[in-house]
């Protein structure tokens, strides 16, 4: 190149470069230009922004996230499933008993990252086609007003990082053309290797890294993301000792389809042989024995929906016994693969000075695999009779948690053996089933050793405040020149060393598919709305007097001396519960959540259907096959 060119460029690009910098510094992003610009060098002064780094001392920060854990699962909450990484973590941090989600995957995850309760952010639903609709609270696309964790902490010296489900990219935008804004590179992850949907399967995943799909290697997602995990953050130490990570750790795992190799599963031959039931107990007591729950706590009667283990044939006990120890065996090797990363830091020498956060589940425990469960059938397929569903899964048992079982789930008795205290599972914002997950925070430099369990109220949108102020940050009022609206969650920061500390975080609203409650210093109001997907998916004729709106029945439940709501006391205290519903619409107009759309409207497409008029032909059966083919494009994964 001549050499009078290339200067002569340099000058051209270096120019726009300090024009573009002084312009984005006027709309509140770089700082503006402070030295003087004359006609000549000599006249002029340099000038050079002093380079952002993280607070003195600020530690790295690691999320993990699992996905449709129950609450009774892990053995790191008096569950039977081995999850040592998991217990170790808590053993030697915090173990939070009264902390929540917002009952299913995307809400929960944008509540999450933003700080913000989820219609707020725009994800009343998903960011999938057939499960978002047109209006401010429920089109699927977090808006930039609403910045996200990463953003913040890479604005603020930090290296950004996730691997595994993302779970808010809209479909439309889910294709290697873009656009980016609404994948993780466009909300602060500088790297991002996994998926952008809400489900995949662990061999064959519809798998990005930055802003490209890529070809998995053929091994299981749980490997991969962790190994490329511990890669990003050896590069970045690397090339920048020294210099504070954040890292989302966000697993498929446990969300169907339940694969695992026979190493992990076969570990748990015979264990849950003495059924749901049984299982049930055993949690309930080790619950309680090691101070998770009260030690005067009732357990709640089994579902109506769910027969006895004793009522079974054996060939049922056996099938659905195989579906758990898979399941189990899942989680296990979940837990071994953070427990990789885990040993990967403290051999690194990094493990002191970073904070970690798990939250065991996205929500409850999937109701998403029937009453017999499900090998091959698609999310919203309508279930065949008894005897054919418990013979089609026995003719294909061994295809349970291998690479052939595409959609496996467990049957719906074994999620609430899973979700033991409590009623109810994923889905039922209206419960603590479907929304209480054990969180656990560690940080060796700084908090209590000792295992011990803090009962403060929390949410999900408290971890980005309380990630700030451990950090030494405030909440940015701009990020790169958008304005940012408040955060919503309270910091749990104060509870680290007061066990007995009171709750900060006073009010909380729920809302999924119709399933709805609100939350006010420990009393709460709720209603099981119908239809919801059992009622749509079940086989057999449904009773449908009580379905809509208009049909809901609030129940009332003091949480302080009924934590898992089984004395209703609206009849008792009526005035209680006018409040709490007068609060739940003041909630709904604050938070975006109105219009209120339910599962009928989504399984008869009434919502995003870009003007295509429903006609009074649709049916429940014609729309759950729609939704079949959303389920393995959008629902499934993002569509390409």
């Amino acid at each position: 190149m001549n050499k009078r060119f290339f200067f002569i460029a340099a000058a051209a690009v270096l120019g726009g470069a300090a024009h573009a910098q002084s312009d984005v510094g006027a709309q509140g992003g770089s700082p503006a230009f402070q030295g003087v610009i004359g006609k000549t060098l000599k006249d002029s002064k340099e000038w050079w922004a002093t380079p952002v780094h993280a607070p003195a001392g600020a530690p790295n920060v690691v999320w993990i996230l699992l996905d449709d854990v129950g609450f009774g699962a892990s053995s790191a909450f008096g569950g039977v499933i081995r999850t040592p990484t998991f217990d170790s973590l808590a053993d030697n941090g915090l173990r939070y008993t009264n902390f929540h989600t917002a009952g299913i995957c995307a809400p929960t995850r944008s509540a999450l990252l933003t700080g913000r309760n989820h219609h707020y952010v725009h994800e009343g639903g998903f960011s999938h086609i057939a499960l978002s609709a047109g209006f401010p609270g429920w089109d699927g696309r977090v808006p930039a007003t609403d910045g996200t964790i990463a953003e913040i902490l890479r604005d603020n010296g930090y290296s950004t990082f996730g691997v595994g489900k993302y779970g808010i990219t809209p479909d439309e935008e889910a294709t290697d053309a873009g656009p980016f804004d609404h994948w993780p590179s466009g909300k602060g992850f500088e790297h991002w290797f996994g998926f952008l949907g809400s489900q995949t399967d662990q061999y064959q995943p519809d798998l990005i890294e930055d802003n490209a799909h890529v070809t998995p290697d053929g091994r299981h997602l749980n490997d991969q993301i962790t190994d490329k995990a511990i890669h990003y953050i050896a590069r970045q130490q690397k090339a920048a000792p020294g210099k504070p990570f954040f890292l989302y750790y966000a697993p498929g795992a446990t969300h169907a389809p339940h694969q695992v190799d026979k190493y992990w599963s076969d570990q748990y031959k015979g264990a849950f042989d003495d059924g749901w039931d049984a299982f049930r107990e055993k949690v309930f007591a080790s619950e309680k024995r090691r101070g998770i729950i009260p030690a005067n706590a009732v357990l709640p009667e089994r579902n109506p929906n769910i027969p006895a283990w004793s009522s079974l044939s054996a060939e049922e006990r056996r099938l659905y016994a195989r579906f758990m120890e898979v399941y189990a065996g899942y989680l296990t090797y979940t837990d071994f693969e953070v427990g990789r990363l885990v040993n990967y830091l403290k051999e690194s020498g990094l493990l002191d000075n970073t904070i970690v956060f798990v939250v065991l589940g996205d929500n409850g425990a999937s109701k998403e695999g029937s009453l017999h469960g499900v090998i091959n059938k698609s999310l919203f397929a309508r279930t065949t009779p008894d005897i054919e569903a418990v013979k089609a899964n026995l003719d294909s048992i061994g295809e349970i948690g291998t690479a052939d079982g595409h959609q496996t789930n467990y049957p719906l008795g074994w999620a609430q053996a899973a979700n033991t205290p409590f009623k109810y599972w994923k889905q039922d914002a209206n419960s603590e089933g479907g929304t209480r997950n054990p969180l656990i925070v560690f940080y060796p430099r700084v908090l209590p050793h000792d295992g011990s369990v803090r009962n403060q109220y929390g949410h999900v949108i408290d971890l980005l405040p309380t990630t700030l102020e451990v950090v030494g940050l405030t909440a940015p009022a701009v990020i790169r020149g958008v304005a940012q609206d408040t955060i919503q969650g309270v910091s749990l920061a104060y509870s680290f060393r007061d066990a007995t500390a009171a709750s900060r975080h006073h009010e909380q609203y729920y809302y999924i598919f119709g399933a709805r409650s609100v939350y006010k210093d420990g009393w709460k109001a709720e209603t099981y709305h119908h239809p919801d997907v059992l009622d749509l998916s079940l086989y057999g004729s449904r009773d449908t007097s009580n379905f809509g709106f208009d049909h809901d029945v609030w129940e009332l439940y003091d949480l302080n001396t009924d934590f898992n709501e089984r004395v209703n006391l609206a009849a008792k205290y009526p005035e209680k519960l006018a409040a709490l519903k007068a609060q739940f619409d003041k909630d709904a107009v604050a938070y975006r959540i109105y219009p209120l759309v339910d599962w009928s409207d989504v399984f008869n497409r009434r919502i995003h259907n870009h003007g295509t008029p429903v006609t009074a032909a649709s049916t429940t059966a014609g729309a759950a096959g729609q939704m079949n083919a959303a389920a393995s494009a959008g629902v499934g994964g993002a569509t390409h």
